[in-house]
């Protein structure tokens, strides 16, 4: 995924949090109100969410040097059990990662390259992301899930909201939603009724000649099976550990880089 694209979701999951907890919508023309109510009662239903399991399909436009634009696939399987338990697999044609949290550790592990990485967990799901992103610079899957909706402050950033009428995703009634920022313009369907779950999300980054997108379209299960084990790393044979890199580290690193060709 280029680096744009991956910026321009990481400002969307901002733009979110701060729409779904704002009390009142942005005094803006271009604004409909009841776009904004709609994320705040998707993040306010995301957060009631005991248990649940989530599988993105998901496709990525990487923009290439000359201006020529490439399509990626992928899948994200994801297994939740608040508040400290949790399963992610990523697969794609570059990568096969699956994360595990059991509460007390979290561990990733590269199945291509049979490597894996164990560190001690906090004791919640939100405080591991959290640690993970600061600390490691690692991103959880589908981080959003658990973003929406979580900061206060206002949708300064939006310029436009529009509720863009009812549609179906994979014969589920949904209602799409259409927002505009500076330099990104999204999409969003989400699940009429009592179940206001995203259904489609679809970026679309503005500020590059390519107008490269990224979709996910996903599917849930709100009652899934599951036992302790599924959220426990079991080494597979010839596995090897290997230590996650801190943020801190990784930057030490690259001033002496800089010290010493300096020299």
């Amino acid at each position: 995924m280029c680096k744009r694209l991956l910026c321009s979701i990481a400002i969307l999951s901002f733009s979110l949090s701060l729409m779904a907890q704002s009390s009142s919508a942005p005094k803006n023309a271009d604004i409909d109100p009841a776009a904004v109510a709609a994320l705040n009662k998707m993040g306010t239903y995301l957060r009631t969410l005991g248990t649940f399991q989530v599988k993105s399909v998901q496709t990525t436009d990487d923009v290439l040097e000359n201006g020529q634009t490439i399509q990626t696939n992928g899948v994200i399987e994801l297994l939740a059990a608040r508040p400290n338990r949790l399963r992610a697999e990523i697969t794609s044609d570059e990568l096969h990662r699956l994360f595990f949290y059991d509460g007390k550790n979290f561990t990733i592990y590269g199945q291509l390259v049979n490597y894996y990485a164990t560190v001690p967990a906090p004791a919640t799901i939100g405080e591991l992301i959290d640690k993970l992103d600061e600390k490691y610079g690692i991103d959880m899957p589908l981080v959003d899930l658990f973003k929406w909706g979580s900061q206060s402050d206002s949708a300064k950033d939006i310029t436009d909201a529009i509720d863009a009428g009812p549609s179906s995703i994979d014969g589920t009634s949904c209602e799409q939603y259409a927002f505009r920022q500076p330099g990104l313009d999204w999409q969003i369907w989400i699940q009429l009724g009592d179940y206001p779950l995203p259904r489609k999300l679809v970026l679309t980054t503005t500020d590059n000649s390519a107008r490269p997108r990224h979709s996910q379209l996903l599917t849930w299960n709100l009652a899934p099976s599951f036992n302790d084990a599924a959220f426990t790393f079991d080494p597979p044979d010839g596995a090897q550990k290997i230590a996650i890199a801190e943020i801190k580290d990784w930057a030490n690193d690259q001033s002496q880089t800089k010290t010493g060709s300096s020299k």
